[in-house]
């Protein structure tokens, strides 16, 4: 366990060692400097093409589409019971089983409230397994991410982000029914769950034990990295842009400060675990979420006459884009899925951790909550992001494509992710920008947080359940808050987006092999409730 904790932090000392020609530069410029190394090794590997397409998202969206027709279109037909099931409407079925359910039904089909005495495996609710997902993917990919894909690809963009969303809500269900099914529960009731588990103990009783340790390996590995760059460091990263802009703040050492008090905050909540953690995330997700979205409502319902122009320019950009730069039809399609896949993580597998908590006697229960992730993440909060933005940008403000890196120039002035997104605010509404930064580190906030369980899970596995490497992690985890808050937006979501979509290759393995036990899981959950509720 030593050697492997050894190996993994050498990966990290790079970020720690300043080169002698840097003495000059501000502290957040040191910072940035010595980790964009560590961002493009790790882009250039990922990232991979054929065929001029990066393998992955080759991987991802036919993965997706593939499973869509095999559970037949379970984002359509399942969508009204996913509903039910996050409601509580099944609630006596799922945490008891159907057996006990039906010994004390009433002649008349009434269940009673006679059942409550059996210990239940699992450790938060259909919501809160649901709201602690949502909050590892609605965040700043919503705000910052779908800016950065109008900046880049144009309005375009945004139909394949849909396109996208709509798709994963089927690899949702399925890597999320597997953690349920798959997980591990502690003699104190303590979860553990996720691809690390359903990989290695699916793949071995496919009789792949040594492909399914390594895979499962793999997988810890790169949702660790996850962990402490999409979940964390582009957190902090847009975080410390709109406070240093609404602050006017441009010390050199301004990011780095700000990403230890925010180091300080996420450091006080994740000592809770689980539990502390969707107690936080359930509160603030939900009203979050509510005050952005109609905020949202506000600005496009103010600009009525413009709704139907800027839906007409998502769709007509999608097959006919004009961003500078962008590559034609593939590359605005290329700008849309990596986004959508880097803010709803389907296929990464990272959302099944936070699911396999559930207290169910149903996998394919939370798998259907899951699906619900994608919908709310990407199709309702990215595309309200996107038409803000697009209706904005009628008054001609910037050049789609900009610079090629994400940046956009308004009024002369460099704008970038969330910056764009709170220029267009700023716009509708007054004092919109306190707002908006209030809401972008909320969003932060609650994505570090969910993330740390979903990196501190994959620790354990590598490294063992025990105090000294829990806190071992948490440091390293806190130490990334500072290095994002501090580099540059480049570098950082360059290696996030890698460490993203590092776990696809991975978690699809496990999805691949045991794809079959997900329908024979959802047949018996769908023949429950059927029997107890018809």
């Amino acid at each position: 366990m030593k050697y492997r904790l050894l190996t993994f932090l050498s990966f990290l000392i790079p970020i720690f060692s300043f080169a002698q020609d840097t003495t000059e530069l501000g502290l957040d410029q040191k910072i940035d400097r010595a980790f964009q190394p560590i961002s493009s090794f790790f882009e250039s590997v990922i990232f991979f093409e054929i065929a001029g397409t990066p393998f992955v998202l080759i991987l991802l969206v036919g993965s997706a589409l593939f499973f869509t027709l095999y559970f037949g279109f379970p984002n359509i037909r399942h969508f009204w019971t996913a509903i039910n099931v996050v409601r509580g409407k099944y609630e006596e079925v799922e945490k008891y089983g159907l057996e006990k359910v039906e010994l004390h039904m009433t002649d008349d089909g009434d269940i009673p409230d006679t059942i409550r005495d059996e210990s239940e495996e699992g450790e938060v609710s259909h919501f809160q397994a649901l709201a602690t997902a949502v909050s590892g993917t609605v965040g700043n990919g919503n705000i910052a991410g779908v800016a950065l894909a109008i900046a880049l690809g144009g309005p375009g963009a945004t139909f394949w982000m849909i396109v996208c969303g709509l798709l994963g809500m089927s690899t949702k269900f399925v890597e999320c029914t597997l953690g349920v099914q798959y997980r591990d529960v502690g003699e104190d009731g303590t979860v553990y769950g996720g691809p690390m588990y359903y990989i290695s103990k699916g793949l071995k009783s496919k009789g792949f034990k040594n492909l399914g340790k390594v895979a499962a390996a793999l997988f810890a590995f790169f949702c660790i990295g996850g962990s402490f760059g999409g979940g964390n460091a582009a957190q902090s990263n847009q975080a410390t842009i709109v406070i240093k802009e609404l602050f006017g703040w441009e010390s050199t050492a301004a990011g780095a400060i700000v990403g230890l008090v925010l180091a300080i905050v996420v450091g006080i909540i994740i000592i809770g675990g689980i539990k502390r953690i969707a107690s936080v995330t359930e509160k603030v997700v939900p009203f979050m979420a509510l005050i952005y979205i109609l905020c949202c409502l506000y600005i496009i319902f103010s600009n009525f006459s413009l709704i139907d122009d800027a839906i007409g320019l998502i769709v007509s950009e999608a097959f006919n884009p004009t961003a500078i730069g962008v590559g034609g039809v593939i590359g605005v399609l290329l700008v849309g899925f990596r986004r959508a896949a880097f803010s709803n993580e389907a296929g990464a597998g990272s959302a099944s951790i936070a699911h396999s908590a559930v207290k169910t006697k149903y996998s394919a229960s939370e798998g259907l909550v899951a699906l619900l992730e994608p919908f709310i993440d990407t199709v309702v909060i990215c595309t309200m992001t996107a038409l803000v933005i697009v209706i904005f940008n009628f008054g001609g403000f910037f050049e789609y494509g900009g610079d090629g890196s994400g940046v956009v120039f308004i009024n002369g002035e460099a704008f970038e992710g969330a910056g764009i997104t709170s220029k267009a605010f700023a716009e509708y509404i007054p004092y919109s920008k306190i707002f908006l930064t209030v809401a972008v580190v909320l969003f932060a906030v609650s994505t570090m947080i969910s993330w740390s369980y979903y990196g501190l899970q994959s620790w354990k596995y590598l490294f063992g359940r025990g105090k000294k490497t829990d806190l071992a992690y948490k440091m390293l985890f806190l130490t990334f808050v500072v290095i994002g808050a501090a580099a540059s937006m480049d570098s950082i979501w360059a290696f996030s987006d890698a460490m993203i979509f590092a776990m696809v290759f991975p978690n699809m393995i496990g999805l691949y092999f045991l794809f079959p036990e997900v329908k024979k899981q959802l047949k018996r959950y769908l023949d429950a409730i059927k029997k107890a509720y018809s």
